[in-house]
């Protein structure tokens, strides 16, 4: 009877386990990233009755007679299937789509997590939003490139630099009066090349049109110079062009512009020719950070239309991610079973993509949890009856002496 009891006192004291991690599933039904727990029941050691007989010439053999001892708990690990993303138009939150974690900082001990709403700290460093771990990745070298094959490391914003681009193509439209002679050469037309130096400052540069031949105009300006040769229908071959110098001020290098002439036209019409685009731009601030879906680039917005690449968000998988051990926070750290973390770029090496404006909600099925609970709830009913009943024979024995 004492024997059914304390088995009876095992299915109790796990039921309530069960019922712990239950309510901790639910509890974290709507914390970001969370993964729910599952919990798996394992029958315990068995009393051996006899351990039968092998069969024989005249005599079948008997099985063994065992009586079990109780039940345990065989592993409470948690799911990572994929979680519902939920969109929040914000530029640093991130979700994963697909297997992988974000790595996050915390001193000597690495964390592992698949929430990812990221902000900058005072220090210009992303850090994780709700806890300040700093987020781990790669930042553009010195020769300006992102090398994935180096160790992770804390990822640093450049946040108060500026930024301009020297132009190095200038696009011309409009038309050159086909009524003006060649003769005498004052019949001219001169257009005014605006572009910007390395360092943002605006530089003009005149282009003249001379009308040289019937067919042609001669252009010189900015240390360039050529002839354009219009067809009977007072157009150019594609892709015409020239070069020019634009002078820098201030200390900026002397660059060379391509001028496209090959919109221009040589029409029965007043000259009409000027710029029509040019890809120089001024000194601007940075204004935004934003990160690349699916890489997970790192980049910065400048106030005058400049885009910079200063990053990348490094992703870890591991080979068996449910050996992990939960730190809280959503976080984990590797554990002895887990494998080493396989670090890399988002969308290479079975790693997963990365959602730019999402978070990836729990995977918590409540239903299925609300079942449990009842599952929970019986056994424990039923664990408590056979204690109840053993008490009631211990009891009967007892009065046979009466």
């Amino acid at each position: 009877m004492l024997s059914s009891m304390f088995t009876a006192i095992s299915a109790l004291k796990m039921h309530q386990s069960y019922l712990d991690v239950i309510a901790n599933n639910l509890a974290n039904a709507n914390t970001t990233g969370y993964k729910t727990n599952r919990f798996l029941f394992q029958d315990q050691y068995y009393q051996m009755i006899s351990s039968g007989s092998a069969p024989t010439a005249t005599q079948g053999g008997t099985n063994p007679l065992q009586v079990g001892l109780g039940v345990q708990a065989g592993y409470v690990s948690p799911s990572f299937s994929q979680g519902s993303l939920q969109s929040t138009g914000r530029n640093l939150d991130l979700a994963i789509q697909g297997d992988g974690f974000f790595i996050y900082n915390s001193g000597a001990t690495a964390r592992y997590s698949r929430e990812g709403s990221l902000t900058l700290d005072g220090n210009s460093a992303l850090v994780n939003a709700a806890s300040g771990m700093h987020v781990q990745g790669w930042n553009v070298n010195a020769l300006g490139v992102i090398d994935t094959t180096q160790p992770a490391k804390d990822i640093l914003i450049p946040t108060a630099g500026t930024k301009a681009k020297a132009t190095t193509k200038v696009g011309l439209t409009g038309n050159l009066n086909a009524n003006l002679t060649a003769m005498p050469l004052t019949s001219t037309y001169t257009v005014t090349v605006g572009g910007f130096d390395s360092l943002g400052n605006p530089i003009s540069v005149p282009v003249t049109f001379t009308r040289n031949t019937d067919t042609g105009w001669g252009w010189s300006g900015g240390g360039g110079s050529g002839t354009l040769t219009f067809d009977a229908t007072g157009h150019l071959p594609a892709n015409t062009t020239g070069t020019v110098s634009i002078v820098g001020v201030g200390g900026a290098a002397t660059n060379n512009a391509t001028i496209d002439f090959s919109n221009l036209t040589m029409l029965s019409a007043t000259s009409s020719a000027t710029v029509a685009s040019q890809n120089g731009l001024n000194a601007g601030t940075m204004t935004d950070v934003s990160i690349s879906p699916i890489d997970g680039m790192i980049n910065l917005l400048y106030s005058n239309g400049l885009t910079e690449q200063v990053g990348q968000i490094a992703i870890a998988r591991f080979s068996n991610p449910e050996g992990l051990v939960a730190s809280g926070h959503t976080m984990f750290q590797t554990g002895v079973n887990a494998g080493m973390p396989q670090v890399g770029a988002a969308n290479s090496g079975g790693r997963g993509v990365i959602a730019s404006g999402y978070l990836e909600g729990s995977n918590v099925d409540m239903a299925q949890e609300f079942t449990n609970m009842i599952l929970a709830q019986r056994g424990f009913q039923a664990s408590s009856k056979v204690i109840t009943t053993s008490d009631e024979i211990i009891q009967d024995l007892v009065n046979l002496k009466r």
